[in-house]
């Protein structure tokens, strides 16, 4: 599945965002305790605009990063009223822009609107393309039970299960222990 080079973006920032949450993040820990952890999650990302850099910025990002979350996990029809939702509340009126060497992209926020709000603006953006291709299956948790992590499949089959490597080698070895288990068992009678 193809979209345009700044859905494709913005969907994943969104999905590094959400998996900075304890439980889905690498280290097992909340990837985003202080606003420097931030600041480099933007910086990693080429982010542009309004930094404040204080644990107030911090928090509304955190709660962002649990709405972000849930859209993963919603009906379509859900979706579309939160992605209308965040729209509404930003104000949005998309034009398109070209700056630090991005062509045309859409922006529907100004530069200095709060960074909690870009990102639901950014993220809305994205997820209408995805919802109006009704392509709302390609948002998913990760398959993994022990993980909270989420994904966006952009596979051309879209059989992606898990938000990493970690997460299918992990649980290719589960099931591989499994089987193993099974044989012996089987061997044995």
């Amino acid at each position: 599945m193809h979209f345009a080079p700044d859905t494709e973006e913005a969907l994943a920032f969104t999905v590094a965002l959400v998996n900075t949450v304890a439980g889905a993040s690498r280290s097992g820990e909340d990837e985003l305790p202080d606003p420097a952890s931030l600041t480099a999650l933007l910086d990693r990302y080429g982010s542009t605009g309004r930094f404040d850099r204080d644990d107030a910025e911090l928090e509304a990002v955190r709660a962002t990063r649990t709405l972000f979350r849930s859209i993963f996990t919603m009906s379509r029809d859900d979706a579309v009223v939160a992605v209308n939702g965040m729209l509404h509340d930003a104000r949005a009126l998309p034009q398109l822009v070209r700056h630090d060497g991005y062509d045309w992209h859409l922006h529907a926020t100004e530069p200095d609107a709060p960074l909690d709000e870009r990102m639901r603006v950014e993220a809305a953006l994205a997820l209408v393309d995805v919802l109006r291709s009704d392509e709302q299956g390609r948002l998913r948790a990760c398959g993994a039970p022990d993980c909270e992590g989420v994904l966006v499949d952009l596979s051309r089959n879209g059989s992606k299960r898990f938000c990493s490597v970690r997460c299918g080698n992990r649980m290719n070895m589960v099931a591989f222990r499994e089987r193993a288990a099974e044989s012996q068992t089987s061997a044995r009678e």
